[in-house]
């Protein structure tokens, strides 16, 4: 059975937080936490309380052995946009896209088998 934790409406942009779930995703639960801990990116730390909390739901789901939980799946999806528009000269106006991110993070005991 997987376990798994997800951050919707995270404001930050999807582009900025893959290259933190792809260097993850294969990684022991404790390995992927000190490798958060060492990446200075503000997208680390919404990977890492995201991850936390996947490995928290198996423990509260009575996985005994949570140091041999591993990584599954990790990904991020683009969620909705604030679109602003910024005046720029002769009367025109650009769009500012204000992005948001769903973040998914999915855990598993290895050997068991994922849906």
């Amino acid at each position: 059975m997987s376990y798994r934790a997800i951050h919707r409406y995270a404001r930050i942009s999807p582009r900025k937080v893959r290259p933190v779930t792809q260097l993850i995703s294969g990684m022991y639960v404790e390995d992927a936490r000190h490798t958060l801990k060492g990446i200075h990116n503000r997208g680390a730390r919404f990977v890492e309380k995201v991850l936390a909390s996947a490995a928290a739901n198996a423990e509260d789901r009575g996985v005994r052995q949570v140091a041999e939980l591993r990584v599954v799946e990790a990904r991020v999806d683009p969620g909705p946009m604030f679109k602003r528009l910024q005046p720029r000269a002769r009367g025109m106006a650009f769009q500012i896209r204000k992005r948001f991110s769903h973040i998914h993070v999915v855990v598993d005991l290895p050997g068991a088998i994922v849906d």
